[in-house]
């Protein structure tokens, strides 16, 4: 436990916050602090073909200990952090035994991770916690994925009685940006099939994510002296307001669950010459997807027919649901229940109400289904993880491996 601890603190203690406004990869040169010691770290404990690109994308191969062919798998986690809460000076606090009550994260402040209202607490009750110190995020997304990744492959090297075969690592930046799968070379990765390190709590394991969008509503006005403005002027907020009235109210994230879909407001900026509005578009069903997309563009079109043609609409794909992809290859879900069960964890199968390299892996050719790190209440002062929930996660790793070295090659 004590190993597990040390190796999260030290990755944690790295700012990796990913830059959503930058269009360098990686978005943020401070990723490359922690890229670098991983580098050095994966050969430390033992990792061959140890490479990072001038992206600071980062693989590693531990070289099969078997006399027969096996499918080539790998385990992916992102190492940057959400810009959504700061990173610099993460201060972590570790309760040991963990008794269900309040954690007082910041007294001087008031802030309390309490289980009246994150309820998921109790269910690591006895449990060693780690939590922040009410200033800044965790850091458990993802770091929790690489330090479990990393955990599992020095404990492989070290039992060589566990027989199984070339198993590839890789590491990326700016997943929490999208853009963590954009320049990951599948090709040069080599495995038939991988998994992203990348869950909440405990047994997740996950094959479909939303179908993503992102929408950008640019609304153009006109600004006449209020006492002279009568049919001259076009004022933009109006027109933005106009527009966020005609969305459903009831489907927006504080709203759904499950496969629920939402329309997410999530910048909104403007005075009466340019507003501008900025949406992120979510549904698992694809034709529900492309219907939230056409609502947006119905209304522009009907507002423009109300003001005139101010309104202008520029909606992106961003990702896709990669059930479409797995579900052909169901063995490697089968494969990760498996290791989970044999292990006494309930697997906890879901749709993710978001995204993971994982979605843009497996259209790009390599499927790729999402495997609990543990961590909750991601990209905030309140996230945590238990220790325990991160050692189960390097114990699914090393039974996935071993149990794939069961199966015959193509």
């Amino acid at each position: 436990m004590q190993h597990i601890i040390d190796r999260f603190i030290r990755y944690i203690s790295v700012d990796t916050q990913s830059d959503p406004n930058s269009s360098s990869t990686p978005s943020t040169e401070k990723q490359w602090t922690l890229a670098h010691k991983l580098v050095a770290e994966l050969k430390e404990i033992g990792m061959q073909d140890v490479v990072i690109d001038d992206k600071a994308y980062i693989m590693a191969t531990l070289p099969s200990n078997i006399d027969k062919e096996v499918p080539t798998i790998g385990f992916i986690s992102h190492f940057d952090t959400s810009p959504d809460f700061t990173a610099t000076n993460v201060n972590p606090q570790i309760i040991e035994n963990y008794d269900g009550g309040d954690i007082i994260l910041n007294k001087e402040k008031n802030i309390v991770l309490s289980p009246s209202y994150f309820d998921d607490l109790l269910q690591y009750k006895g449990n060693t916690l780690i939590t922040t110190d009410g200033n800044t995020l965790l850091g458990a997304d993802d770091k929790a994925g690489i330090t479990e990744i990393v955990t599992a492959m020095e404990y492989l090297i070290n039992h060589p009685e566990i027989k199984h075969g070339d198993i590839r690592v890789g590491f990326t930046p700016d997943e929490e940006i999208g853009r963590g799968a954009h320049h990951f070379d599948v090709a040069a990765f080599g495995a038939e099939w991988a998994y992203t390190m990348d869950g909440s709590q405990i047994g997740e394991l996950e094959y479909e994510n939303f179908n993503a969008a992102g929408a950008k509503i640019t609304i153009t006005g006109k600004s006449v002296h209020p006492g002279y403005a009568k049919d001259k002027m076009v004022n933009a907020l109006i027109i933005a307001n106009d527009f966020i009235s005609h969305l459903p109210s009831e489907e927006i994230p504080q709203k759904t669950t499950g496969r629920q879909g939402f329309f997410h407001l999530h910048h909104l900026s403007g005075e009466i010459e340019l507003a501008e509005l900025e949406f992120i578009i979510r549904d698992h069903d694809l034709n529900k997807f492309e219907q939230r997309k056409q609502l947006l563009k119905d209304i522009a079109a009907k507002l423009n027919d109300k003001y005139g043609e101010y309104i202008v609409v520029d909606i992106k794909d961003q990702y896709f649901n990669m059930r479409e992809k797995i579900e052909p290859v169901m063995h490697i879900v089968d494969i990760a229940k498996e290791a989970m069960e044999s292990l006494d964890i309930s697997p906890i199968i879901k749709p993710i109400r978001g995204g993971t390299d994982g979605s843009q892996l497996s259209y790009m050719g390599l499927p790729c289904p999402n495997i609990f790190a543990g961590g909750h209440n991601f990209h905030g002062k309140y996230e945590y993880v238990p220790v325990e929930s991160m050692q189960k996660a390097v114990e699914v790793i090393v039974k996935i491996c071993e149990l794939t070295a069961n199966r015959e090659g193509k």
